[in-house]
Parts: structure tokens; sequence; C-alpha cells
């Protein structure tokens, strides 16, 4: 006699199914700049709207010229950020000063918007100790190069603000790769286990360094990793600046509220490579990948929304492409003009007491340095 067939308790395709199913993609203006979705537009001026436009081409003249920059020499670590501006700028645009920002190293344009000048940026691409020096009035760490780690030092800034009473939020940012860490799980479960008023942004870009987000986890979104540790998670057109800003704009709402952290994950897209630093796009990416995602340029679609409504012309986008061009020439200038960091600068800024076995080796080089 056969064996029975023995049912199985639960249906865990139809439950992965049904979870997928709670997270679609929001969209407010569509590829050719046409508002989709007009119950999800923020309450932003006309002035707002120009602004973020004005930040969103300003850092793609920065990504270009920092590229140039980096390929002359004259730059060390770089990530390019094109194709990126919707998800960094508009979800910083949604910010306020008090804010603090936890960034990876892609995020520099988000602490320049914060108030990190530019010359300081151009320093820590160099390795310069002066670049990861932050103003006092910038809530805001240096770029994090541990993928991921940004997450849990996000949980413990957010808990820390809910702790003395701040009406403000942390903000981090990871990519694709970054959410399969162990960091992003510990960060988000102790941020929800305490109701952290942190925002967790996960920038699905495809690829992390080099494999596809659909090796990186079985899961249908990023988004919906939120839900085991308690936090609603919103998965957002990260190419599309309006989307973007309305996503964070309410989850800051949510965290100063008491309502605890969420994450959202962005979908966009890196026009360049990983890093400068040899990384070859075309050896994992096709060409009509690319094709397909430069269709979907975040500052074409915003711009084309702003001309609509006669907001934007070529010529106030040249006026702020020549204006980026100047402050980056004149920041370059005043990067070169810092005294070169030493060896003992390092020593001298590490410790309040240098320690024995240190003061010997910091005499050798005092006397090296002064020859």
């Amino acid at each position: 006699m056969a064996a029975k067939t023995k049912k199985a308790t639960f249906d865990l395709n139809k439950q992965l199914e049904a979870v997928a199913e709670q997270y679609p993609t929001l969209q407010i203006l569509n590829e050719e700049g046409e508002v989709v979705n007009e119950a999800a537009m923020p309450a932003l001026s006309d002035d707002q709207l120009k602004e973020l436009m004005r930040r969103m081409v300003y850092t793609r003249i920065l990504d270009q010229r920092s590229i140039s920059l980096n390929r002359q020499g004259r730059l060390g670590f770089y990530a390019p950020t094109a194709g990126q501006e919707a998800s960094q700028i508009a979800s910083h645009f949604a910010l306020e000063k008090e804010d603090f920002v936890l960034p990876g190293y892609r995020d520099v344009p988000q602490l320049i918007w914060h108030g990190l000048p530019l010359t300081q940026a151009f320093l820590f691409s160099r390795g310069h100790f002066k670049g990861n020096q932050m103003p006092a009035d910038v809530n805001a760490v240096s770029p994090q190069i541990i993928i991921g780690a940004q997450y849990i030092q996000a949980a413990g800034v957010a808990l820390g603000l809910k702790k003395r009473g701040k009406k403000a939020v942390a903000i981090t940012y990871t990519g694709d790769g970054g959410a399969s860490q162990g960091d992003f799980y510990e960060g988000i479960n102790f941020a929800g286990a305490f109701k952290a008023p942190a925002i967790f942004v996960i920038q699905n870009n495809r690829f992390a360094i080099s494999t596809p987000v659909e090796k990186q986890s079985a899961a249908k979104t990023i988004a919906q990793k939120g839900i085991a540790a308690g936090l609603p998670g919103i998965q957002v057109d990260g190419m599309d600046a309006l989307a973007v800003y309305a996503a964070v704009k309410e989850a800051r709402e949510r965290a100063i509220n008491g309502e605890g952290p969420t994450v959202i994950e962005t979908l966009t897209y890196r026009y360049g490579p990983h890093t400068m630093a040899g990384d070859d796009p075309t050896r994992y990416r096709t060409a009509d990948l690319d094709t397909e995602w430069e269709k979907k340029d975040p500052l074409v679609r915003f711009r084309k929304f702003l001309e609509g409504k006669g907001l934007w012309s070529e010529e106030i986008e040249n006026e702020v492409i020549e204006q980026a061009k100047e402050d980056i020439k004149q920041a370059i200038k005043e990067a070169d003009d810092t005294p070169k960091q030493t060896v003992t600068d390092l020593m001298e800024i590490m410790y309040e007491e240098m320690p024995f076995n240190l003061k010997e080796q910091y005499e050798i080089y005092k006397e090296k340095e002064s020859k």
C-alpha cells in the first residue's frame, strides 16, 4: 500500500507571495515627468522644487568633476554617484538641520548638503584627517567604509536622540549588498525594539559591487526585510525625486512622533563603476540594461516636470552648472593648499596621552619631518 502524502501545514509559497504583495513601488512621476500619483504629491513650494533640482544638478556636476580629478591623481578614493541623485538628494531634502546623517562611502553628497564644506569632502577622499573632522554645527559622522556598519551606529544615535528628548532623527544609507550584512539586521532589530527615531535607507542599485540583487537575497524586495524586526517598510522608485522625498518625509514624521523607525528601499542605478579603484561594470552589466536605466534618469525626469510647470530652463541650469564648477575649482585649490598630513599628526590626534611605546617612534618621525 502506497504511503500517504503528508499535507503541508502551511502554504509557504503563498505566504511569501502575500508578503511581497504588500510592498508595491511608490512612484509619483513617470519617466516622462508626468504626475501619476496625485494623492502622494508632497507639499513643496515652487522655490523648494527649484532648490531640489538645483542640488541634483550641482551633485551631477560634482560627480563628473570628481571622476576627472580622481583620474588626474588629485583625489583618492571615490565612489561615483551619477544616477542616484534622486535617492540621495531628495532623501536628504526631507530632513532638518538637527537630524543626524550616517552615510556610506557613496553618500558624500548628503554630507555636503548637510553642511560639510566641499574642501573637506575632497580631503576625506585623499585620506586626510581634516576631511573627517565634522564642523560643530554639522550633525554627521564620516562616511563608513565597512559595509553596513553605519546601521548599528544609526540605531545607537537614534536611541540617544530619543533619550535626550530631541525632535530629530538619525538617517543612514547602505546599498543592496549592505542589506546582506549582519550589521544591517542587528541595527534595524535594535532600533525597532526601542522604537528609536531612525530611517534606514537601502539604495538598491541592483549590483552591490558586482553581484546581482537577485543573488543577494531570495526576498522579492529588500523593503520587506524590516517586517521581521517589526519595522514598516516601503519600496520607492529611486529615480523619482518626489517619491523619495515623500517617503522620507513621512518616515521622519513617524519617527519624531514616537512611532519608531522605517526601512526604505529606493530602486535606483549607478551609471558609473562601483568605485574608481578599478571596477569595470561592463563585466557584470549589459549595455541594454544601462540604456534601460538611462531612460529613467532622475535629472531628466524632474527637469521635464519642472519645465512643464514653467519653473526650470536651460539658462537656469547652466547657471547652476557654472556655479558648481567654480565652487569645485576653489575647493580643490584649498585642498591642495592644506598642509600635507604627517605621521606625527596622526599620533597627536589619536591619543590624549601618547602610549610609552609610541613616544620613541614619535621623536624619530618628528626628526625626519623637520628635515
